[in-house]
C-alpha cells in the first residue's frame, strides 16, 4: 500500500532535538507528522499518510486479519525509519476508533508498539474530540465566536462545539467513512436506495445528541479529516462552490455518485483513487450531520488530531498539561480534602526521590502518575465510606477524564483501588505487561504516605528513610518515633501482612 500524501523523503536538516513528531493511527489511515512549534504556530518539517484501512480487517469478533495487521504493520516499520533520529520524548502516537475495539488477544497493540518503536495511547472517543479540536483552533484565526467542528474518521465521527481553544461539548459517535461503507455500499454499488438507508441509520446514530449541537449557538462550523477534506475538493472542482461545503453543493455531489451508480466508476476531480472505496460512506455521514444539525454551510480545515496532539505535547513541556486541569475540576467536584492530598503528596515524592534509583522510577512519568494518584485517591467518598478505594477506582476508569489516555486511566485506578486494606494484584496484572511492575511499586509508595497521615493531622510527620531492594521495603523512623506512635506501629504491622501476602517483605523501626 503506497502513501497518498507524503512530503520530503528526509528529514531537513534542522535540530531535532527540537522537533516534535505525532502519529495518528485512524481506522482509515494512518498520519505522521514531524514540526516544530515557533511563537505559537506550528512549522510542518515532515509529513506522511498512508491508507491503510485498518477497521476494513475488524472482524465481527473484534479480531484483526492478518493481512490487513501486516499492512499496517509495515507502515510502521516505515514510520519507525522516519523516527529514529528523534528523542523519544518527543515523539506521541495514539491509536483511535478501530484500535480501541481489537481484542486484546490478538496482541496487536504489542505488535504495533514493536514495529514502531514507541510506546502507543488507546485514546477514548471524547479526548479524540478534545485533541481534534485543539488542533483545528489553532489553525483557525483568532476569534471569540463559538464553532462547530466536524471530524469524520474511518470508525467514528466527533462533534465539538468551542471557544477559542477551549472545547465545551464534545461527542463521537459510531459511524465513520469506513464502518458505513462496508455496511452499506459492501458490493460497490451506489443506489439512491442505499444512500437514503446509510442516511438514516447516520441520523439515528445522532439523534441523541441532535439537539445538543443543533442549538449550541455556534457561529461557523468547521470540518476536518480526509472525508470532508474530499467532499470539499470534490465539490471546488467542480465548480459547485467557491468557498467550503453548503447544503446544495451536497446534494449535487450526491446525485452524481448515485448516477455513477458504482464505486468503480467514480470520476470526480479531486477524489483520489484511495479514497473512492470510502468516498460514499464518508458523504452519507456528512449529508445526514448537516440535516440533523442544521448545518448550512461548513469551512474545510488542514488540521486535525495529528496538528493537536503536537499542541497537546507542547503545552505539557510548558506546564499547562489537560490532565493537571482534569483532576484539578474532579477533586472540586467530588469536594476532596485538598489539605490531606498535600500532606500525602509530599510524603509520597519523598519516598519517591528515595525509592527511584533502587525500583527504576525515574521517569517524569513515574512522578506524574504518583502525584495524580494522591490527589484523586479519595473521590470515592462521595459514593460511600465503606470500600471507598472500589468506587474511586470505577469512577477513573469509566470517567471522560480529558488529556488521558485509556492505558493512563487504568494505572491511575489500579492506584487507587489498591490504596489501602487487601493489596489487588490481580487488579495489577491485568494491566499491560510493561507497566505492572511500576504500578505496583508507585502503589506500595501512595499506600505508606496514606498510612503516615492517616490521622489527618495538621502536625508535621517525620519521613522516614526508605530503602527498598527488589521486594524487600525498609522504613527507618527517627529513633523513639514509632515507641510513641503505637497506632502507627499497629497500622504498620497490618501493612506488613497486607504486603506479604502480595509477595512484598516490609521492615520497620
Amino acid at each position: 500500500m503506497k502513501p497518498i500524501e507524503k512530503m520530503s523523503e528526509q528529514i531537513p536538516e534542522v535540530n531535532l532535538d527540537e522537533a516534535i513528531a505525532a502519529i495518528d493511527l485512524g481506522s482509515n489511515s494512518f498520519h505522521l507528522i514531524v514540526a516544530r512549534v515557533i511563537e505559537g504556530h506550528l512549522q510542518i518539517i515532515d509529513r506522511m499518510k498512508e491508507t491503510v484501512r485498518l477497521g476494513e480487517g475488524l472482524t465481527r469478533d473484534k479480531r484483526l486479519e492478518p493481512h490487513v495487521a501486516e499492512r499496517a504493520l509495515e507502515c510502521l516499520r516505515r514510520y519507525a525509519q522516519r523516527l529514529r533520529p528523534l528523542p523519544a520524548e518527543n515523539v506521541r502516537v495514539v491509536g483511535t476508533n478501530t484500535m480501541r475495539q481489537i481484542h486484546p488477544d490478538d496482541n496487536f497493540h504489542g505488535q504495533a508498539e514493536k514495529a514502531l518503536l514507541h510506546p502507543i495511547e488507546i485514546i477514548a472517543g471524547r479526548e479524540e474530540a478534545r485533541l481534534i479540536y485543539l488542533g483545528v483552533a489553532h489553525g483557525l484565526a483568532a476569534g471569540d465566536e463559538k464553532r462547530l467542528v466536524v471530524d469524520i474518521g474511518g470508525g467514528s465521527t466527533e462533534l465539538i462545539i468551542g471557544q477559542g481553544y477551549q472545547p465545551e461539548e464534545r461527542e463521537s459517535l459510531h459511524m465513520g467513512c469506513v464502518s458505513i461503507s462496508r455496511r452499506f455500499f459492501a458490493d460497490g454499488k451506489i443506489t439512491p436506495q442505499a444512500m437514503r438507508d446509510a442516511e438514516l441509520a447516520c441520523s439515528l446514530e445522532i439523534r441523541p445528541v441532535r439537539y445538543e449541537f443543533r442549538d449550541g449557538d455556534w457561529a461557523r462550523a468547521i470540518g476536518s479529516s480526509g472525508s470532508i477534506k474530499s467532499i470539499g475538493n470534490a465539490i471546488l472542482q467542480q465548480g459547485w462552490s467557491e468557498t467550503g461545503i453548503c447544503c446544495e453543493s451536497l446534494e449535487r455531489l450526491k446525485r452524481t455518485l448515485i448516477d455513477a451508480g458504482s464505486i468503480d466508476k467514480i470520476a470526480l476531480k479531486g477524489v483520489s483513487e484511495e479514497r473512492k472505496p470510502v468516498f460514499a460512506g464518508g458523504l452519507a455521514v456528512l449529508s445526514a450531520i448537516f440535516e440533523q444539525i442544521g448545518i448550512e454551510h461548513m469551512e474545510v480545515s488542514s488540521e486535525a488530531l495529528r496538528e493537536g496532539l503536537i499542541y497537546d505535547m507542547v503545552g505539557r513541556s510548558q506546564h499547562e498539561d489537560a490532565r493537571d486541569r482534569t483532576l484539578t475540576t474532579l477533586m472540586r467536584r467530588y469536594d476532596v480534602d485538598q489539605e490531606q492530598v498535600e500532606r500525602v503528596e509530599a510524603t509520597a515524592l519523598a519516598l519517591l526521590e528515595q525509592a527511584k534509583r533502587s525500583w527504576k522510577l525515574q521517569e517524569p512519568r513515574h512522578v506524574a502518575m504518583l502525584s495524580w494518584a494522591t490527589k484523586v485517591h479519595e473521590i470515592g467518598l462521595t459514593v460511600s465510606h465503606s470500600q471507598f478505594q472500589k468506587h474511586g477506582a470505577y469512577l477513573l476508569e469509566k470517567s471522560d477524564l480529558s488529556g488521558f489516555s485509556l492505558q493512563e486511566q487504568k494505572v491511575l485506578a489500579a492506584m487507587v483501588r489498591g490504596h489501602r486494606r487487601k493489596f489487588p494484584s490481580d487488579v495489577f496484572e491485568a494491566l499491560p505487561r510493561e507497566v505492572v511492575n511500576c504500578t505496583k511499586q508507585l502503589s506500595i509508595l501512595l499506600r505508606l504516605s496514606i498510612l503516615t497521615h492517616r490521622a489527618r493531622s495538621s502536625v508535621a510527620k517525620p519521613i522516614p528513610r526508605l530503602e527498598v531492594e527488589e521486594n524487600r521495603i525498609s522504613l527507618v523512623f527517627p529513633e523513639e518515633w514509632i515507641a510513641h506512635h503505637p497506632l502507627t506501629r499497629k497500622e504498620l504491622e497490618q501493612e506488613a501482612d497486607y504486603l506479604e501476602a502480595a509477595g512484598y517483605l516490609l521492615r520497620f523501626s
